[in-house]
């Protein structure tokens, strides 16, 4: 079985990957979201303006919560 990230031969250690470099590249995709399904689906545009306009009139008041503006 050969590794997803570099087709090297895997290393039972960490399988399926052959290092731990390589299980830590693909964690980084699946937190970045390099493996997310993209939605071309207008349901879900509009879902997400409606959620973000409700945020911005709700108004939020924590100081570490980044501004779209």
């Amino acid at each position: 079985m050969a590794c997803p990230i570099c087709d090297k031969e895997t290393s039972p250690e960490f399988r399926p990957f052959c290092s731990k470099r390589c299980a830590d590249v693909d964690l980084a995709k699946w937190l970045g979201g390099g493996y997310a399904i993209p939605s071309n689906d207008p349901d879900d545009a509009d879902e997400l303006v409606d959620a973000l306009e409700k945020a911005m009139e709700e108004g939020d008041e924590d100081p570490e919560t980044p501004r779209l503006s």
